[in-house]
């Protein structure tokens, strides 16, 4: 069943169940209120009556006494409580012994008396002076009252069918509202399943689903942009690793052949084994990366203190500074610490810090500080620095730069670094060269 007609099912029945319920109560609610409007009725006129009777004739004056009550067009009794009995009715007088057998008169509680399987509203009136004990009963049938309540449900039953097809009507057209978007953006969903980016459209949507669609249309966004750095992944990674393939091909079958002298072919051995230690570090680093993003227990994080890292970082960089003959300044604050694999970090910033030694001139800075809810790292050069249309996929695998390596250290150095909850970015030093900056959450 299509997501449109169950609202609608499920609307519809908690309609009925409403309705029943509301009819219900209504119907048990509405009949004492008819009976109680009925009792008022009967006792405003029977009040009047006596009053009347009470100013006109006295008590031993009867005969004219029952012949004014004779005159009404009510059913009444003139009922004698101390003595029990009916002295006078407008009613026959089999009903009145029925109804005198059937019912206790005396009790001055009950309101609806049974006879002949109907029942009759009562209402009783004192006469004056109360000591006279004599008492004016009047009767309503049930039945009249049942009536105006059938006729009462009768309209409020044409007022529910009626309301009910309008709200019917309502829900259809805000489901149809609701769903109309849900089921165009199904058909988006399929065309990004067959990768059909293009043809994607926007749908109009609000609340909610407009959140949803704008999810899926980020979504999208980013599979493409993965499709599309996955095939240049493939590209540049099948480029990188048949350059070397070729020169070791073309060297090994020159051997083989004999092509070369025992001097050249001293040097293609040397060339071969180079290139070999090359396409080792580019599957290693690819391995890694691989890892990296398939294989979260390869990561163990643990709390570090920013001055152990950087001092392991000067460790491992030193014969490098030397031998460039650059200058390594480094500042930390105490109070920084990283949650991260000390290892894996330790190779994310080493990443970072080579490639700024390999192209600085002169000096490479590493700051170390904390502001607001995060620590901050800073790994700055004096080199040429990063070129505009190279910075926004620095950070993109095989990408690489002026006296680049593999093209992976710096995707490398981002996946650790966003693994550790951290983000990295690249602009320009105010000296010329490259600026890093490395940001990690404070742990709570």
């Amino acid at each position: 069943m299509k997501l449109q007609s169950q609202l609608i099912a499920a609307f519809t029945a908690l309609l009925i169940v409403i309705m029943a319920v509301v009819w219900y109560v209504i119907y048990s609610l509405i009949l004492d209120l008819l009976i109680k409007d009925e009792q008022r009725q009967l006792e405003q006129t029977g009040e009047l009556l006596v009053e009347i009777l009470n100013e006109q004739y006295s008590i031993s004056d009867m005969h004219q006494f029952y012949n004014v009550i004779d005159e009404q067009d009510l059913q009444m009794f003139m009922y004698d409580s101390r003595q029990n009995a009916v002295l006078f009715s407008t009613m026959p007088s089999e009903f009145v012994r029925g109804l005198y057998e059937k019912n206790d008169f005396s009790d001055q509680v009950q309101t609806i008396w049974d006879y002949e399987n109907e029942k009759y509203v009562t209402s009783r009136i004192l006469f004056l002076p109360e000591t006279a004990g004599l008492e004016l009963i009047l009767l309503t049938p049930l039945d009249d009252i049942k009536e105006v309540q059938q006729n009462f449900f009768l309209r409020l039953f044409l007022i529910f069918i009626f309301g009910s097809m309008v709200a019917v009507i309502i829900t259809y057209l805000l489901t149809k509202r609701l769903v109309t978007p849900l089921t165009r953006l199904k058909i988006q969903l399929k065309k990004i399943e067959k990768r059909k980016f293009d043809d994607l459209e926007y749908i109009e949507a609000s609340g909610e689903i407009k959140e949803v669609a704008d999810s899926v249309y980020e979504m999208a966004d980013e599979l493409r942009r993965y499709m599309n750095s996955q095939q240049v992944f493939f590209q540049n990674a099948s480029h990188e690793l048949k350059t070397p393939l070729m020169t070791i091909q073309g060297y090994a079958e020159g051997i083989k052949d004999g092509i070369f002298d025992e001097e050249e072919t001293e040097k293609g051995l040397e060339v071969m084994v180079t290139e070999v230690n090359r396409l080792k570090a580019i599957i290693n680093e690819m391995i890694l990366l691989a890892k990296l993003d398939t294989e979260p227990t390869v990561y163990e994080p643990k709390i570090i203190k920013g001055r152990d890292l950087l001092n392991l970082i000067i460790d491992r960089t030193l014969p490098l500074v030397n031998e460039k003959g650059i200058a390594l300044d480094t500042k930390a604050e105490d109070n920084i610490t990283i949650y991260a694999d000390e290892e894996k970090i330790l190779r994310a910033l080493l990443n970072v810090v080579i490639n700024g030694i390999r192209h600085a001139k002169s000096i490479v800075t590493i700051q170390m500080f904390s502001e607001g809810n995060k620590h901050i790292i800073i790994i700055e050069d004096d080199g040429e620095g990063i070129p505009e249309e190279l910075r926004p996929h620095i950070f993109h695998r095989f990408v690489k730069g002026k006296n680049g390596e593999t093209g992976l250290g710096l995707a490398i150095a981002r996946a650790i670094i966003e693994q550790s909850s951290g983000t990295i970015s690249a602009g320009k030093s105010e000296t010329g060269g490259a600026r890093f900056i490395i940001q990690f959450p404070k742990r709570k």
